[in-house]
C-alpha cells in the first residue's frame, strides 16, 4: 500500500490532496476508456481485413509481384490469426493519440491550467513522430529491407518462400518499432524543458548516447541482422542531432511567463 502511496502522490495538487481509494477510481476509468478505444478500432480494423492487408502487402508488390501472389499459407486458422493481429497493430496506431490523452489526463491532473493547455500539443507531437516513423518504415525502408532479404536468400541458393504468418508479424512489428524509435526527441526534448539536462551536457554525451541508441536499436528492432539494425539506428541517432538544435533553440528562446 505505501509503494502505490508513493506512485500516486505526485498526480496531487497540494491545495486539494485526493485519498487513495479516489486515485485507483480514476485508474480503473482511464483503463476503462483505453480498452473502449482500442477495442473499437481493433475491431474496425479488422471489419477492413482485407484492404489492410492488401495496404501491408505493398512493399513486397514493388519487389515480385509473383511472390506476393504466393505468400503460403500453413495454418488451418491463418486468416482469423493474422487478420487478428494486423488489425491489432492498426487500431493500436489509430488509437493512439486518445491513449495518450487519456494517460495524460491521469498522470497530470495537479497541472496548472496553464500548464494543460500543453498536453494536447505534445499529445498530437508524439503522434506525429509515431506516425513519422511509421510512414519512414513503410515507404522509405521495408521496401530496401524486403529486397535485401530476397536478394540474400537467393544469393545462398535457397528459393524465398515466405508464410503468410511470418510476413505480415515481419512488416507489423517493423512498422511499430519505427514508430516508436521516433519517439525519440520527444524524451529528449521533455528532459531538457524540465531542467534536467541542457545543450552543452547533450553535446558533451554524444559518445555515450551513441551507445544507448545502439542498445535500443537492437532491443526494438524487429530481426537480429546487421542491415535492419543500423537502419534503426541511423535515423534514431540523427534525431538526437536534431534534438540537440531544438534545444539549442528553446535555450536561446525561454518561454516567457
Amino acid at each position: 500500500m505505501k509503494f502505490w502511496h508513493k506512485i500516486l502522490k505526485f498526480r496531487e495538487s497540494q491545495d486539494e490532496p485526493k485519498p487513495f481509494l479516489d486515485h485507483l477510481e480514476d485508474l480503473r476509468r482511464m483503463l476503462i476508456k483505453m480498452v473502449a478505444v482500442l477495442l473499437t478500432m481493433v475491431l474496425l480494423c479488422f471489419a477492413f481485413r482485407t484492404q489492410l492487408a492488401s495496404v501491408l502487402q505493398r512493399p513486397l508488390v514493388m519487389i515480385d509481384p509473383v511472390r506476393a501472389a504466393n505468400l503460403q499459407s500453413l495454418g488451418v486458422a491463418d486468416s482469423m490469426t493474422v487478420s487478428f493481429q494486423m488489425s491489432f497493430y492498426a487500431g493500436l496506431v489509430l488509437s493512439f493519440p486518445l491513449l495518450i490523452l487519456f494517460l495524460g489526463q491521469f498522470i497530470l491532473p495537479a497541472l496548472t491550467s496553464r500548464e494543460k493547455r500543453f498536453l494536447f500539443p505534445a499529445g498530437t507531437f508524439c503522434t506525429l513522430l509515431f506516425l513519422a516513423g511509421a510512414a519512414f518504415a513503410y515507404f522509405v525502408v521495408l521496401p530496401d529491407t524486403l529486397a535485401f532479404f530476397f536478394r540474400d536468400a537467393r544469393s545462398m541458393n535457397w528459393q524465398p518462400t515466405w508464410t503468410v504468418r511470418e510476413y505480415y508479424t515481419f512488416v507489423t512489428q517493423f512498422i511499430i518499432a519505427f514508430g516508436l524509435a521516433f519517439e525519440l526527441p520527444l524524451a529528449v526534448l521533455l528532459i531538457v524543458k524540465l531542467g534536467w539536462v541542457n545543450v552543452a551536457f547533450l553535446k558533451k554525451t554524444r559518445a555515450f548516447a551513441l551507445i544507448i541508441i545502439l542498445v535500443l536499436a537492437a532491443i526494438i528492432a524487429p530481426t537480429p541482422d546487421l542491415f535492419t539494425f543500423f537502419l534503426m539506428a541511423t535515423p534514431m541517432y540523427a534525431l538526437y542531432e536534431l534534438c540537440i538544435w531544438i534545444a539549442a533553440f528553446i535555450e536561446r528562446n525561454p518561454v516567457k511567463r
